[in-house]
């Protein structure tokens, strides 16, 4: 069996190859999010060592080294972005508005 070969086939540059929308953070995409657009980036977790965020769908911890989504509205700058859980992100528009549960109320 004969090596696998990583690099293009048919003579492509880097310059000609069409742009997939991955950057080098990952793939970035534009979602509809409260009227406005947002931007949406996968992240790995690994990077930022001994960071927590709070997600604010369902308003728990994202214990660092967990993959998750960042998003920030289109035209919003550094202090704007969130950092959800994938589901969280994915159940957005089905959930009510802000309401916060006592410890013991049920989760339903």
């Amino acid at each position: 069996m004969s090596p696998r070969h990583n690099r293009p086939r048919g003579g492509e540059t880097p310059d000609e190859r069409p742009s997939t929308g991955l950057d080098r953070f990952g793939l970035e995409r534009t979602e509809e999010y409260q009227g406005e657009e947002w931007k949406v980036r996968h992240v790995a977790g690994a990077s930022a060592a001994g960071k927590r965020y709070r997600c604010p769908g369902c308003d728990q911890e994202i214990p660092s080294g967990t993959p998750h989504l960042v998003a920030w509205p289109e035209y919003g700058g550094v202090d704007d972005r969130r950092h959800w859980h994938k589901a969280c992100w994915n159940a957005k528009d089905r959930r009510t508005s802000r309401v916060q549960r006592s410890r013991n109320a049920p989760k339903y």
